[in-house]
């Protein structure tokens, strides 16, 4: 091979190793990057589709679920929800035989269309008689929700205790659809 066919080789080579460099840093990177991240989108938005389409399908059941929540939540009337919350307490301590030594509620309205009420509850009883309080509690079809629990020994054996716990409570303001 002559120099100048060597020369004109090299050359040729080169410039085809610089286009082949150039074209995988600036074409196929870029190409190779975009189809990934279109591959990653359409997964996500047929993930999306079919979510929705699950959701569609239990439609019924959540808007009853819903309704059903809606109903039991306490009125948006402070005076009426305290008095349907203490008529409940009342009823869950006589089914269960625990005795109520203090019930006091703080409202709270941080949002436009709900208030949230905090009972501070003071009961004692055996374990058997709290445990089914806090059942009946926890079953109860008013929007409550147990917060905390202290259980504390009242006496000596540990026959008796006393239970301290912290209940919310929801009331809907507004309407919702």
């Amino acid at each position: 091979m002559e120099i100048k066919n060597r020369q004109q080789f090299l050359v040729v080579l080169t410039i085809a190793v610089v286009a082949l460099f150039v074209g995988q840093r600036l074409v196929y990177e870029p190409l190779a990057n975009w189809w990934t991240a279109r591959s990653q989108t359409i997964a996500a938005l047929r993930k999306q589709v079919s979510d929705g389409k699950l959701l569609l399908q239990r439609e019924e059941a959540i808007r009853s679920h819903w309704d059903q929540m809606r109903t039991n939540t306490l009125p948006a009337d402070t005076s009426l929800a305290e008095q349907q919350v203490l008529k409940a307490f009342d009823n869950w301590s006589q089914e269960s035989n625990a005795s109520i030594t203090g019930l006091t509620p703080q409202w709270n309205n941080d949002a436009t269309n709900y208030l949230t009420v905090n009972w501070r509850v003071e009961a004692f009883g055996d374990l058997d008689t709290l445990a089914r309080f806090l059942y009946d509690i926890e079953k109860g079809p008013l929007a409550l929700k147990l917060e905390s629990v202290d259980l504390s020994a009242r006496d000596d054996t540990g026959q008796q205790f006393t239970l301290g716990l912290q209940v919310n409570g929801l009331a809907l303001t507004s309407p919702s659809k």
